[in-house]
């Protein structure tokens, strides 16, 4: 054979791009902004390349899967593994809800029971079809998060049960990383909305599905789901109802600055564990089930579970407001863009999301099919009986299309079984409904559009004498818009006012300013405070109970300021914010400071109202949004700056919201101190000054008046006596002593 020959053989023997296709290949797909890689060997060096030019690096994790994020839309990418393995070709999808391709939306879903749901880079949720009795099409609910919603069984935290008592089809979704969901999981990253888009668009198609609407319930974390897919606007979504929600996440991880190492930081810690892949000792416990009995799809998603973000790690990296970290996760910043009806309720004691979620109810722009209810109250109260009618009533209305009236089994003997459940309270019945009232649906529809937008419910839990604590208000007051507009320049009832009273000696808040100088000393012992003021569960018979066991604790006067007014001599109704505006010295550079307003009663107990939180280094307010009765931190990096030497400062450290009428004869007490245990669940283990006392003054003076104002409204007194106390649902009462 001649040498041309022999080199002709040796160059067809040699390897090629086709002979290289041929080894064990790695298999890399395009998603939004994202290029994700599975069957990898752990440990590998994964290389994304474009052109010839290496992107970015990972290394595969423990079950070959690897994630490059933040990854700019286009084609030509491969994954370049150790030796001469590598991927085909990828496309990075663009950053936007409508698909390259809708076909994926005419997947075939189960009529009933546990599958799986494609998404458009080809990940596939875990779901559940719950359905109630009878033929359908159904209307159509989707219940979406990162709890066990899928769990076949039921789902974990989830009220699909509930809706399907109601007569509605329900889709519950694990959020991709979940469960059995493939993915990594990551908090409400973009991605994580627009599979929520792609949920709501295949749902729609399925043939059970009413007239192709789909609506979107859910409590807490499945409340919050529900704005990030609303703002992407999926064409078949016909409304949302979120319940127990947060404005802003800065709002519950750091109030005033100081990191919330209570059920802010559990919640996170939580949500690391469960996005872990399912083992008998890691992961939701229910995908571990799947994968013993034979599920093997619930097994090969697990691979990039080993990609989760560290939410912890991302709580602590983030203590300031970075906007093009914050903004995305923030939903006062994007809820404008939702254009579907809205029923949204929450509560100003909720012991977990807090009482920052009015706020949120100005921002909803883009609707003018939007209603807002706020009681006092605790996490559960947004299911509470008068809310529970009002959410029937817009999922009938804008999802189902019906008239709404509610089967008598389901007020008379399904409704107490479910309050008995969840709140260990028997006897919790549903009042009458007007809405269902109306023989038509047309007529409902109108007499529920008539309702202004704002309904705000005053002394839950002493609607009823004979049961104090059940979830029922003493009585209600609606209005047009929130906040409630100001009485200036239109004085008209109902209008808000801010309300001042200044500190002054003696220990009293007054309706004048000081014209004498005077201040206050007090030496803060961060390490003598109380602990919180509940320490039980939350359900049935806990802290959701009717009389929960608090132990709110007075601090002692060495450890705290304190102000009282005068007896008031009439009712005083607040409805918003408010705030401390204090001029305060400080011993050490930075401090960390709460002031609690309280009601103390003519027959000698105190009830709690509110809290607000500052530490002092972080005293800027967005000059875009505060206002005197809503004054909003910056939170920005640049902004810190540490307490004057020997020098008085004016902080203002904002109240969160409340919706509370002061009677006639109590007075309001202002208490100043370190961070407490005075909002249940929530707790500061991170304070300021680290060691551990401060003295604090605050002046009170002509020059430096200190006062406190709140939000009141024109015309809104009490119809009903002093609640019993206990009786105020997330509101403790103690007997008052002084400090």
């Amino acid at each position: 054979m001649g040498l041309i020959a022999v080199l002709a053989l040796a160059l067809l023997a040699a390897p090629t791009d086709a002979g290289a296709k041929r080894r064990p290949g790695l298999n890399a797909k395009g998603s939004a902004e994202q290029v994700y890689v599975t069957k990898a060997r752990p440990g590998e060096k994964l290389r994304l390349v474009r052109d010839g030019q290496k992107v970015a690096t990972t290394e595969a994790g423990s079950l070959g899967g690897g994630l490059f994020r933040e990854i700019g839309p286009g084609s030509g990418y491969r994954v370049r593994g150790d030796g001469r393995r590598r991927s085909d070709p990828v496309r990075v999808l663009k950053d936007r809800p409508a698909p390259p391709d809708t076909g994926i939306y005419k997947q075939e879903l189960p009529e009933s029971g546990y599958g799986y749901l494609r998404t458009r880079d080809g990940t596939k949720l875990a779901i559940s079809v719950r359905k109630p009795d009878g033929q359908g099409p159904f209307p159509t609910l989707v219940e979406y998060s990162g709890y066990g919603y899928a769990r076949p069984s039921s789902a974990q935290r989830g009220i699909s049960d509930i809706a399907t008592l109601l007569g509605f089809a329900v889709v519950d979704v694990n959020m991709r990383g979940t469960g059995c969901s493939g993915g990594a999981f990551d908090y409400f990253e973009r991605l994580q909305s627009l599979d929520g888009y792609d949920v709501i668009e295949t749902v729609a198609k399925q043939p059970w599905t009413l007239e192709k609407r789909v609506g979107m319930v859910g409590v807490s974390y499945g409340g919050l789901s529900q704005l990030f897919v609303g703002a992407t606007n999926p064409p078949h979504l016909a409304g949302i109802t979120p319940l127990s929600v947060i404005d802003d996440p800065a709002a519950t991880l750091y109030p005033g600055g100081t990191l919330n190492t209570g059920f802010a930081l559990a919640w996170a810690e939580d949500r690391d564990a469960d996005a872990q892949p399912a083992t008998e000792t890691a992961g939701q416990d229910w995908a571990y089930d799947r994968i013993q009995e034979g599920d093997e799809v619930c097994e090969a998603n697990q691979t990039l579970h080993t990609e989760a973000t560290n939410l912890v790690q991302k709580v602590h990296d983030n203590q300031d407001y970075v906007p093009e970290v914050a903004d995305p996760l923030t939903p006062s910043k994007f809820v404008d863009k939702i254009d579907v009806p809205v029923f949204l309720a929450c509560q100003w004691n909720d012991e977990q999301t807090g009482a920052h979620c009015p706020r949120i109810a100005r921002n909803f722009t883009g609707t003018d099919k939007k209603w807002f209810t706020f009681t006092n109250g605790l996490h559960i109260d947004a299911l509470d009986p008068e809310t529970f009618n009002r959410w029937y009533d817009f999922l009938q209305l804008y999802i189902a299309r019906q008239r709404p009236a509610l089967d008598p089994i389901v007020t008379d003997v399904i409704a107490p079984q479910v309050y008995q459940a969840a709140m260990g309270i028997p006897e919790v019945t549903l009042p009458d409904d007007p809405i269902q009232d109306e023989p038509t649906y047309e007529e409902a529809l109108a007499a529920f559009e008539a309702q202004p937008a704002v309904r705000v419910l005053f002394d839950n839990g002493a609607g009823k004498l004979a049961q104090p604590g059940a979830p029922y208000p003493g009585f209600e007051q609606s209005y047009e818009s929130f906040p409630i507009p100001a009485c200036s320049p239109s004085p008209t009832p109902p209008c808000t006012q801010g309300r001042s009273w200044y500190l002054a000696d003696g220990e009293e808040l007054t309706d004048t300013a000081p014209a004498a100088e005077g201040t206050e000393s007090f030496t803060w012992d961060m390490a003598a405070r109380p602990a919180t003021n509940f320490t039980g569960g939350t359900g049935s018979g806990g802290l959701w109970g009717a009389l929960p066991d608090y132990n709110w604790q007075q601090v002692d006067d060495t450890n705290a300021a304190s102000y009282m007014t005068d007896e008031l001599t009439e009712d005083v109704g607040i409805v918003g914010a408010g705030a401390l505006e204090a001029w305060v010295q400080s011993s050490v550079p930075d401090v960390d400071l709460q002031v609690t307003v309280s009601e103390v009663r003519p027959d000698g107990d105190e009830t709690y109202v509110q809290s607000g939180w500052l530490r002092a280094s972080r005293r800027a307010l967005d000059p875009l949004q505060s206002t005197e009765l809503e004054p909003v931190p910056s939170f920005l990096a640049a902004e810190r700056a540490d307490m004057p030497d020997g020098q008085f400062e004016k902080l203002t450290i904002p109240l969160y919201y409340q919706g509370h009428v002061y009677r006639a004869g109590s007075q309001i007490r202002l208490s100043i101190t370190a961070p407490t245990g005075d909002q249940p669940v929530w707790s500061f283990d991170d304070t300021v000054p680290e060691e551990s006392t401060a003295d604090i003054e605050i002046a009170h003076s002509a020059e430096r008046p200190s006062r406190l104002v709140l939000p009141q409204i024109n015309g809104l007194d009490a119809p009903t006596d002093l609640p019993p106390c206990p009786s105020l649902r997330g509101e403790p009462c103690r007997e008052f002593a002084t400090p």
